[in-house]
């Protein structure tokens, strides 16, 4: 049986760094061992530890503690150490006292149940198939940096500069007027939302309705009221509601992902980018734009964003974590002059700094031009995949179900008519191997598209024709087809 741990004392109010003799190590101990009742049953320090605390000799350690056994307060037990005397058996310090817990905000996820099978069919994920993503050659990178002079100590809050300016680079080469001291290296998307959440003097934001769940949590979470602006994954906005909602709410911030937005894939088109741009002058607000899905366009040819052409008030962020591994969450926030410090000092008191190491793997991956490789290969793939979805969806489904063609990203949208149950639907699916995501938490309140998104990126094509065609079996099983 190993030992229980033993208790922690406080020597520094007597020695103030100054060696003690026996009497004042016997004051001290017999003082906060009668101070605390819950010490009682617990071990004292071995006598090799706390002289090399202390930094005083084990015999002057071992005559205190003779002196505090003859004083019955301690006493020793089973060769297993000195334990303040409680008359009972030998306790740990570490026993619970059940005290009260902290109170916290209620947070529930609704409309995902987890597969019963492990090998269950996942037809709404938004990452890629990993078979795709570049193991080998992202290896490679991280063998090559642990071997760098310095890089165990590096530790910037902001991020490596060369990586940095490597990224600045990219996104002046689509239109953006970004410089590498405006940019600050993430924890993946979500943590640049925080920055953000952080930094925001406002406490209004507006979002498109459906969102990108977690952010619109993390406002929220945050004590920041979201106004929804409703998005069609088939007709776009809808710009009468969103000038009313704009006009009376006066957000100080609009959140906007402007490429494959998830859940519904919806690409916003030069028309809608332009009337975004227009309301953020017309009635003062500020735009954070999420670009995660930019680099997932076929043909590598980019449409100008809302950074690009609102200017460089926009904030700005993108990730690398869906393009590259789920698990290497780093992404970076644009800012300019203006925003920079606080959304940086926002970094320095939540998280520090992003690991070092990941992000100068990252920079050899891009600097010995991988990454461009590597987006060119999942590009021709998952456009061997969508033309597979589709097909497949042309093939199996019935006709009052229709789906968006988004051309580019990892998901598109499956529309059903409202006598079809969604969570009904969903439990059957999952009985059958097959899971989807009932995006419910990502509207405000009741949804106004009754649907869910297709995962075709994550999905081999015998992987995806057998979940389809138990999706389609199901869609028409509660069509009675």
């Amino acid at each position: 049986m190993e030992k229980p741990p033993y208790i922690r004392l406080n020597f520094d109010s007597e020695n103030n760094g100054r060696p003690l003799n026996v009497e004042q190590l016997v004051r001290v101990i017999r003082k906060q061992l009668l101070l605390d009742t819950h010490f009682k049953g617990c071990r004292l320090p071995p006598v090799r530890a706390l002289a090399h605390q202390l930094g005083l000799s084990k015999n002057t350690i071992q005559t205190a503690y003779d002196e505090l056994r003859a004083q019955g307060l301690v006493e020793s037990k089973d060769r297993s150490g000195l334990f303040v005397v409680d008359g009972g058996i030998p306790r740990s310090v570490d026993s619970p006292v059940n005290v009260p817990g902290p109170e916290l905000k209620k947070i529930t996820y609704i409309g995902y149940s987890k597969p019963k099978q492990n090998d269950s069919i996942s037809l709404s994920s938004v990452y890629i198939d990993p078979n795709i993503l570049p193991k080998e050659k992202l290896t490679a990178c991280f063998k090559s940096v642990l071997k760098s002079p310095g890089i165990q100590e590096f530790n910037d809050p902001q991020g490596m500069p060369a990586l940095r300016e490597k990224i600045a680079s990219r996104l002046r080469d689509r239109g953006m007027d970004v410089v590498a001291d405006h940019i600050i290296m993430t924890n993946g998307s979500m943590q640049a939302i925080d920055l953000v959440t952080r930094a925001l003097a406002s406490k209004v934001v507006a979002m498109e309705d459906p969102s990108y769940w977690p952010g619109k949590h993390l406002f929220e979470m945050n004590g920041i009221k979201t106004v929804g602006l409703p998005i069609d994954p088939f007709s776009g906005m809808d710009e009468k509601i969103w000038q009313e909602r704009l006009a009376e709410n006066r957000p100080g911030l609009v959140y906007l992902t402007t490429n494959f937005q998830n859940p519904n894939g919806y690409s916003y088109t030069s028309a809608e980018i332009s009337k975004v741009v227009q309301w953020a002058k017309e009635f003062n607000f500020g735009i954070l734009e999420d670009d995660w899905g930019a680099e997932m366009l076929s043909y590598s040819e980019f449409k100008p964003g809302l950074r690009a052409t609102g200017g460089k008030n926009v904030l700005y962020l993108n990730s690398f974590t869906k393009k590259l591994f789920p698990s290497l969450r780093i992404g970076y926030l644009a800012a300019n002059e203006q925003t920079i410090e606080p959304l940086l000092m926002a970094k320095r008191v939540s998280t520090g700094a992003t690991p070092g190491i990941i992000e100068a793997a990252l920079f050899e991956f891009l600097d010995r031009g991988y990454y461009d490789t590597h987006l060119k290969n999942i590009q021709e793939e998952l456009d061997i995949r969508y033309e597979h979805c589709l097909t497949l969806l042309r093939e199996c489904m019935p006709d009052e179900v229709k789906w968006t063609s988004p051309g580019g990203g990892p998901v598109l949208w499956l529309e059903v008519p409202h006598r079809v149950d969604l969570p009904l639907l969903m439990t059957r699916l999952n009985e059958k191997g097959v899971s989807i995501k009932l995006p419910t938490n990502a509207f405000f309140g009741k949804p106004h598209s009754h649907g869910f998104k297709i995962g075709y990126a994550f999905l081999s094509l015998p992987e995806m024709e057998e979940g389809i065609e138990k999706l389609s079996q199901e869609i028409k099983r509660q069509l009675r087809i």
